[in-house]
């Protein structure tokens, strides 16, 4: 009986031990399973707060103005939180001045579904608005966005679109030339006739000129090709030429002043840019900074406000800029006012 009880014990004492372990492991397994779904959620929340955004960017064409505002728009994004590599991907493309490119290049965003598309100059941005009307489109180095066809107003676009415009004071730009050129009857302006923002600069031109009794001689390109030919034909009935931001000129400045720089024809330019290649003088914007003040707008929209919300605006700050090579090959003596607050720079002078 003895023997009986003790293996009876024993037995009692094996199934309870049978039941803890039981116990402790259904626990453990039930620990596991929450830490598992806690960490599931965790991973959820960081990918949910770390969200990583796509920026398509739709350049119309290489130069140096739209490059720069290119820069100035990534450099603003990072200023405001948003960094290529850390939470931001970008895919530029440059449709190299063809306006069916810039077109497939849009129809591309919208099919890939990026999250912001940004626009620089007046062709790519129509070409994205034609693309879409709901993807979020910034834009830089556009003109008059109201000509364009793509904002109904400066105040609130109405559309999904929003930006920072290039649009410069012709009457600036004019005081500038005839003081640096007094004796001016005529000015010259060679702009591409197919582009929206290079026309409104041409008819504020002619506005501004009829003021100061000055004719327009227009010279009107629809390529790079034909600038050599057009401009030089005209250069016996012009005493200055102005070259707008009109991005086919703006591809060919240092043709441009080869051309005038023969003749001693000064060139008054929209930008400095032109400036740097054989141009006189500019009252233009700082295009990195133009681009800055869009990649502002676009972080905006990145946060969650809308983009007729945004208000499109332009730089007030004018830089003027004088090619000191120039001022000597065409001997123009440079007023104090103006020479004391002016950027000095060289070359395009062969």
């Amino acid at each position: 009986e003895d023997r009986n009880m003790v293996g009876k014990k024993k037995l009692a004492l094996i199934l309870s031990g049978l039941l803890v372990m039981t116990g402790l492991m259904s626990c453990s397994s039930n620990n596991s399973s929450e830490k598992g779904e806690n960490a599931t959620k965790a991973s959820e929340s960081t990918n949910e707060d770390g969200k990583t955004y796509t920026i398509g960017i739709n350049q119309l064409v290489q130069h140096d103005a739209l490059d720069a505002s290119r820069e100035g728009f990534i450099e603003g994004l990072k200023e405001k939180g948003f960094e290529e590599g850390k939470n931001l991907k970008i895919n530029y493309q440059n449709a190299q001045g063809d306006m069916a490119i810039a077109k497939t290049i849009s129809d591309q965003f919208v099919t890939s579904n990026v999250d912001l598309i940004f626009a620089i100059a007046t062709s790519s941005l129509q070409a994205s608005y034609n693309s879409t009307k709901d993807i979020p489109i910034v834009f830089t180095a556009v003109t008059d966005p109201i000509d364009a066809g793509v904002a109904k107003s400066w105040e609130s676009s109405g559309t999904n679109v929003t930006g920072t415009s290039d649009m410069v004071s012709m009457e600036k730009q004019l005081e500038l030339l005839t003081k640096l050129v007094p004796d001016i009857k005529t000015i010259g302006v060679i702009y591409n006739s197919s582009e929206a923002n290079s026309l409104a600069q041409v008819q504020e031109l002619k506005k501004e000129a009829e003021k100061k009794n000055i004719k327009v001689k227009e010279i009107s390109v629809t390529t790079v090709n034909e600038i050599n030919q057009n401009l030089t034909a005209a250069l016996g009935e012009i005493d200055a030429l102005y070259a707008p931001t009109d991005n086919t000129v703006a591809s060919a400045y240092d043709l441009v002043g080869n051309i005038c720089l023969s003749k001693n024809i000064p060139i008054l330019c929209g930008e400095e840019a032109g400036v740097s290649k054989g141009g006189l003088c500019s009252s233009g914007i700082d295009y990195n900074k133009l681009g800055k003040e869009a990649g502002y707008k676009a972080a905006e929209i990145l946060n969650g406000k809308s983009p007729s919300d945004i208000e499109i605006t332009t730089l007030s700050d004018m830089t003027i800029t004088i090619n000191t090579d120039v001022v000597k090959k065409l001997n123009i003596t440079v007023p104090d006012d103006i020479n004391s607050k002016a950027t000095k720079i060289t070359g395009g002078v062969k």
